[in-house]
C-alpha cells in the first residue's frame, strides 16, 4: 500500500488562498500566485510534478476545493490526462458532474474516502489535496502519512491560513525531501506518531 500524503502549496506567511475569495476567484487577490509553479516552464519543477503523478494512485480532496477546481480541471480531474480517480469528502452529491469524469462523492466521512482511495490506488500513493479543512481533518485524525508543502515566496497578508488552530496540538515532522527552485521550494515531511 501506497502513502497517505496531504499536498498543499503555501505562501511563505502560511496561507493557501489569498484574501478576498469569490466564486469567481476561488483563490482570491493574487492566490494564483501559488499555483504558478506547476504551469510554468521550469524544467525542474515540471520533473517534480511528472513524478508526483506516475507516483500516484488516487486522489482525495474536500467538495469546496472540488467545486471550485473543476472549471480548471474538468474531467480528467487535478492529474489531467493520467485520470487518477479523485474521492470527494461531502454530505451531498451535487446533482451533476462532468462526463466520463473520474470524480466520486464520499458522503460517509474521512475514513471512508480513504478506504475507497487506496482501493484502487494499490502500492501507489494517494493524495489528500485539500482544501485546508480536509487537509487538518485528516491531519487530525492520523491518517496522514507525509505532508508535501509547495512552499511559494510571496507573502499574500491574508486569506486562509493552513495551520491555523490545529485541534490535536503540536505534530512531529521528519524533513525526508527539499527541492528549491525559484518558482516554489518542496518540502516533503514524514509525520512521526
Amino acid at each position: 500500500m501506497g502513502k497517505v500524503i496531504f499536498v498543499i502549496s503555501m505562501s511563505l506567511d502560511g496561507y493557501m488562498t489569498a484574501a478576498n475569495q469569490t466564486p469567481g476567484n476561488p483563490m482570491g487577490d493574487g492566490g494564483e500566485r501559488l499555483q504558478e509553479w506547476a504551469f510554468g516552464t521550469d524544467a525542474t519543477n515540471q520533473r517534480y510534478l511528472a513524478a508526483a503523478v506516475d507516483g500516484l494512485g488516487a486522489v482525495i480532496a474536500g467538495r469546496r476545493t472540488y467545486d471550485t477546481s473543476l472549471p480548471w480541471w474538468g474531467a480528467d480531474g487535478p492529474s489531467g490526462p493520467a485520470r487518477r480517480p479523485v474521492f470527494v469528502v461531502t454530505h451531498e452529491a451535487p446533482a451533476g458532474q462532468p462526463e466520463h469524469g473520474v470524480y466520486h462523492f464520499v458522503t460517509d466521512g474521512l475514513e471512508s474516502a480513504l478506504a475507497q482511495a487506496q482501493a484502487v490506488a494499490g502500492d501507489k500513493d494517494v493524495t489528500v489535496m485539500g482544501g485546508a479543512d480536509v487537509g487538518r481533518q485528516y491531519l487530525d485524525a492520523g491518517l496522514l502519512d507525509e505532508m508535501e508543502i509547495h512552499l511559494v515566496p510571496v507573502l499574500l497578508g491574508g486569506g486562509t491560513r493552513m495551520f491555523a488552530d490545529l485541534p490535536g496540538g503540536h505534530v512531529q515532522l521528519e524533513p525526508v525531501d527539499v527541492l528549491p527552485t525559484p518558482a516554489a521550494t518542496h518540502l516533503r515531511y514524514r509525520i512521526i506518531r
